[in-house]
């Protein structure tokens, strides 16, 4: 062969990757870049949802009667007040983020539902009721917390356990002293 010959392979190298440049065929990661750029009108839609929930919490709440007690001067109607205002606030910052452009991001999955894990957190969570008032909830909660993070994941066994442990403990001091709300203590009776 010749050398005019061996300069051909590359002139036409060079001229398909001048023919996509140009606006030529797309490839798969092009066809990203060329989604269109305007807001996503539907998303609107949840935008408005989230806003008229918040609403409808807002005005809901403040029909609850005046009620305070001497470890409760503040009344019911804080709390479904504030979650009301922070789901308008929410509408508010995702109608923004549409505006912008925004459009999440796609979920990556290969389309199949994993069942597995549904049923083993489902398990969970009937087995803790099945045994929250004999073992108690610092007990059923730590297995709860504990048997989840293993379902989804968790590969360090004793720091997980640990943590459920805490979350455990936190969680009934929590309701018990925060909210006057005494959880089960099961087996623990006398020691909690």
């Amino acid at each position: 062969m010749t050398g005019a010959d061996d300069t051909a392979v590359p002139a036409a190298d060079n001229a398909a990757d001048d023919s996509a440049a140009d606006g030529g065929p797309d490839t798969g990661a092009d066809a990203e870049a060329t989604a269109p750029a305007g807001p996503d009108r539907a998303q609107y839609w949840v935008c408005g949802g989230l806003a008229l929930l918040g609403v409808l919490v807002i005005v809901d709440a403040a029909r609850i009667a005046g009620f305070t007690a001497s470890n409760d001067p503040i009344g019911p109607k804080p709390v479904p007040i504030i979650l009301g205002a922070l789901l308008i606030g929410v509408a508010a910052f995702y109608a923004l983020d549409v505006a912008r452009g925004g459009r999440g991001e796609a979920a990556e999955t290969d389309g199949a539902f994993d069942w597995r894990t549904v049923g083993l957190l489902c398990a969970l969570f009937v087995a803790n009721a099945l045994v929250i008032e004999w073992l108690g909830w610092v007990i059923s909660g730590s297995l709860l917390f504990w048997g989840a993070a293993i379902v989804l994941g968790s590969r360090r066994y004793f720091l997980t356990l640990g943590a459920a442990v805490v979350l455990g403990l936190a969680t009934f001091y929590g309701f018990a002293i925060g909210l006057g709300v005494g959880l089960p203590a099961g087996i623990l009776q006398g020691i909690l």
